[in-house]
């Protein structure tokens, strides 16, 4: 009887010891097997709080020492920069149009262009969003479409902003490379500076100040959107091409007040008939994404 307690006390023993042991080890890295990183998360998969500087915690002095005083006087100040409500971003592509002349003055949308850009403009009234800005790429198809979805929304025409940022062009090389689109090195480097900047101006989370949700719609073209999307959602920008949108589609994007950003619509246009649904130009015009 006695072997037997102590063989029950030594083994309990050691399974006790075997489990606290176990415990203290450290915890195997957990991750899918259908990614590429053995690190739990991917440093560049994580979220960057302060992608547009307005982080309220970085425009506010720290805290210097562990006093009340300090602590009520940085929460008092944090509380003044902290957003309340919503920015929405709604991107529309140009409708079709016909590349023909040299100049971007002869690029008009086509009949089908045209009808397109009312289908989206009837979408958007349907939506009951009272806009806060309208803002259109000064290129012609752009205005074109602009001045369409305009005569079915609630929008004094008067008050619609012109933005050459927000002008077509190649924002990055993107990955991976296609063989049909090759912009030469130098166009990258005049286009991409200047949508990025179109990016930074209209892409940031409210203001401190701002009382309700606000919506603001942006007319502009496909490249410049993909790339927006990209960009606003912290995927690789390189990653621009992969997507396709069609013409006159609806894109949504949403800031929260704490500068996360979700996406509602990408490239929508389930509102329109089949055969109004095209996302290049007519064959007989030549090269454009």
């Amino acid at each position: 009887m006695r072997k037997f307690t102590a063989f029950a006390c030594g083994t309990g023993a050691g399974l006790l010891t075997f489990y606290l042991t176990k415990l203290n080890e450290p915890k195997a890295a957990v991750h899918n097997s259908w990614t590429r990183s053995e690190k739990p998360v991917d440093p560049c998969a994580l979220w960057d709080h302060n992608w547009d500087l307005r982080d309220p915690k970085s425009l506010v002095k720290p805290v210097k020492n562990d006093l009340s005083q300090e602590q009520n006087r940085y929460n008092s100040e944090l509380e003044k920069v902290v957003p309340k409500h919503a920015r929405h971003i709604i991107l529309i592509r140009h409708g079709e149009y016909l590349d023909v002349g040299d100049t971007d003055e002869t690029h008009h949308l086509t009949e089908r262009g045209r009808e397109q850009a009312k289908y989206t403009g009837k979408r958007l009234c349907e939506l009951g969003i009272k806009w806060d800005k309208v803002i259109a790429s000064t290129m012609v198809r752009a205005q074109e479409t602009a001045d369409i979805i305009l005569n079915e929304i609630d929008y004094e025409k008067a008050k619609v902003k012109n933005c050459a940022f927000l002008r077509e062009g190649a924002p990055i090389p993107p990955q991976p490379p296609v063989g049909h689109w090759k912009p030469e090195a130098s166009q990258f480097f005049r286009d991409g500076a200047r949508i990025e900047a179109a990016f930074r101006r209209y892409f940031y989370r409210a203001y401190p100040d701002q009382t309700k949700d606000s919506y603001t719609l942006l007319v502009g073209h496909g490249n410049v959107i993909r790339y927006f999307v990209c960009r606003a959602l912290q995927f690789p920008p390189e990653a621009w091409l992969r997507i396709s949108i069609n013409h006159a589609s609806i894109t949504w994007l949403t800031i929260s007040p704490s500068g996360n950003v979700s996406i509602k619509y990408l490239g929508d246009t389930g509102f329109m008939p089949v055969n109004h649904l095209t996302n290049r130009i007519p064959r007989a015009a030549k090269n454009v994404v």
